[in-house]
């Protein structure tokens, strides 16, 4: 079952989300906060952006493929990307999973955000891949909307959640890069 507007305010006030921004709509900025049934999460100023040259290994990413960066805009070289967090915290309950998804105004300039499912009993920022599949450079704003997760109940609590498999990105901190 899709968790109405009502019930995302009533447990993000209970540590759900953490900042927890209520209204929605801003003028002039991409939207963040609670939706009809999600929550659109916003990104930090804090960014890794991908410099690397040689290939990626997904089981040993060299921390000097990417230098940091802290600000309001941040520029994606065209066929590239950056690495981002949310501002917000996640706290899922037990019997909840959080499914992620870009915001399309970003993806109509040609920016595809990937976030892997929040599952029940995970803890921690979001880590946001961010690539920009234009053939120019683009831009992303810090402080404003970048995605939205929708939040599935289920009719029973899960036999073991991500807490009980001990997850590796379990209460994760600023941007964590793959382990």
């Amino acid at each position: 079952m899709v968790m109405p507007d009502k019930w995302i305010i009533e447990n993000a006030k209970k540590g759900m989300i953490t900042p927890f921004f209520q209204n929605n709509i801003q003028e002039g900025v991409m939207s963040y906060g609670v939706s009809s049934y999600g929550y659109d999460f916003s990104l930090s100023e804090e960014f890794k952006i991908f410099k690397g040259s040689s290939p990626i290994d997904p089981k040993n990413i060299q921390t000097n493929s990417f230098v940091d960066f802290k600000g309001k805009i941040c520029e994606i070289q065209a066929n590239s990307f950056i690495l981002g967090r949310s501002i917000e915290s996640f706290s899922i309950p037990r019997n909840i999973l959080g499914i992620c998804y870009g915001k399309s105004s970003y993806a109509r300039s040609g920016i595809v955000v990937y976030i892997t499912p929040l599952e029940p009993e995970w803890q921690g920022h979001l880590t946001i891949l961010i690539y920009n599949v234009s053939p120019v450079l683009n831009k992303i704003y810090a402080n404003e909307g970048i995605g939205q997760v929708i939040f599935l109940k289920s009719d029973s609590i899960c036999e073991k959640s991500y807490l009980d498999k001990k997850g590796k990105y379990q209460n994760s901190k600023g941007i964590v890069l793959g382990k």
